[in-house]
């Protein structure tokens, strides 16, 4: 009998990293990105790997006189 992937539960969390340790990321990311080559971080115990194919863009945010921007990826699970 053939097994089901698990579902995995929806999820919107942000988590705040020292400045040296968001660059680290940063650095590694760019440096897939540029190789095409796919990523993996572990965010808040969660493993992912973001794939070489992801759709990278850049949102901007302001409200209440605080501006966010946001680099984001996109991909569709395996």
């Amino acid at each position: 009998m053939a097994q089901k992937k698990a579902k995995r539960a929806n999820r919107d969390l942000e988590k705040t990293y020292p400045r040296k340790d968001f660059v680290a990321k940063l650095r590694r990311l760019a440096d897939a990105i540029e190789e095409g080559k796919a990523f993996s971080i572990q965010v808040a115990g969660e493993r992912l790997r973001i794939p070489a194919d992801a759709l990278f863009n850049i949102e901007h945010e302001r409200e209440d006189g605080v501006d966010e921007v946001e680099f984001q990826l996109r991909w569709q699970r395996e």
